[in-house]
C-alpha cells in the first residue's frame, strides 16, 4: 500500500509541473506574438518611406518566430519556416530596390558655339573662341594679342608644322560684309611686320568679290561664316592647312 501512494503522489507532481511548463509556454508565445504583430503593424505603415527598414524589421520578426520553432517542433519544420522567410525577405528588399529611382545621365560635353552664336558673342569674346579652336587643331600656344595697336593682328599662334599663324577676327553682323580695303590693310601688316608664315582672316559675316581677289593674290585665307561653321564643327580643315607662303 505504502508504494502504491507513492505512485500516486509522483504522478500528481509530475502533472503539475507538467501543466506550469505548458502555462509558460503560451504565455511567451502570446508575448510573442503581441510583439510581433506590433512591430509588423509599425513596419507596414513605414514601408512606404523606408521600404528597406520594412525589410530588415520584417526578417528580425521571422528570425524570432523561427527559435520559436526549433525549439518547440522538428528540424523539418524550422527549415521550413527559415525558407519561407527568407522569400518574405526577398521580395521585400527587391520592392525597395525597385523604388530607388535611376540615376541621373552624365551631363553632354561642351561644345563648340553654334553657328547662332558667333555673331552674339563681342568682339573679345570672338578673338578668345578662334584661339581656343586653333588650340583645339594643335596650335598648343595661341593666344589673344588683338587690341589698340595690334596693327592687324587678334590671334597669333605656331601652327603645327612650324609657321607662325597670324589671325584677324572681324566679328561683323551678316549684312556688314569685309571689303578689299580691311584685307590690304591686314596684308600690309601680317607679312611685313609680324613675320606671318601663314595668315587668316576669320569674320562672321561674308566678303566681298574684290577682297577675295585681292585675299587670293596675297596669300591670305578667308574664312566665312559658313566656313568658321564647319570648321568649329570639325567638318573643315584647319584655314592655315591652305595657305600657300607668297613667294619673291
Amino acid at each position: 500500500m505504502p508504494i502504491q501512494v507513492r505512485e500516486r503522489v509522483r504522478r500528481r507532481r509530475r502533472s503539475e509541473f507538467n501543466l506550469r511548463r505548458t502555462a509558460l509556454g503560451f504565455a511567451l508565445v502570446a508575448v510573442l506574438l503581441c510583439g510581433a504583430g506590433l512591430a509588423f503593424r509599425t513596419a507596414l505603415e513605414s514601408a512606404e518611406r523606408h521600404p528597406v527598414v520594412a525589410g530588415v524589421s520584417v526578417a528580425a520578426l521571422v528570425a524570432a518566430a523561427v527559435a520559436v520553432l526549433r525549439r518547440r517542433r522538428s528540424r523539418r519544420a524550422a527549415a521550413g519556416a527559415a525558407s519561407a522567410a527568407l522569400e518574405a525577405v526577398y521580395e521585400v528588399v527587391d520592392t525597395a530596390l525597385e523604388e530607388v529611382p535611376d540615376p541621373e545621365p552624365d551631363p553632354e560635353p561642351v561644345r563648340s558655339p553654334e553657328p547662332a552664336g558667333w555673331q552674339d558673342m563681342d568682339p573679345y569674346d570672338f578673338e578668345e573662341a578662334v584661339a581656343a579652336l586653333c588650340r583645339r587643331d594643335g596650335c598648343a600656344d595661341a593666344e589673344v594679342v588683338g587690341g589698340a595697336g595690334d596693327l592687324g593682328a587678334d590671334v597669333v599662334a605656331t601652327t603645327p608644322d612650324g609657321r607662325r599663324l597670324v589671325v584677324q577676327c572681324k566679328r561683323y553682323a551678316s549684312g556688314n560684309r569685309v571689303g578689299s580695303q580691311e584685307l590690304q590693310r591686314f596684308g600690309g601688316t601680317c607679312y611685313a611686320v609680324h613675320g606671318a608664315g601663314a595668315a587668316v582672316v576669320v569674320t562672321t559675316s561674308t566678303f566681298t568679290e574684290p577682297a577675295l581677289e585681292y585675299a587670293e593674290q596675297c596669300g591670305i585665307v578667308c574664312v566665312d561664316l559658313d566656313g568658321l561653321t564647319a570648321w568649329s564643327g570639325a567638318g573643315a580643315p584647319p584655314p592655315w592647312q591652305a595657305v600657300h607662303p607668297v613667294e619673291g
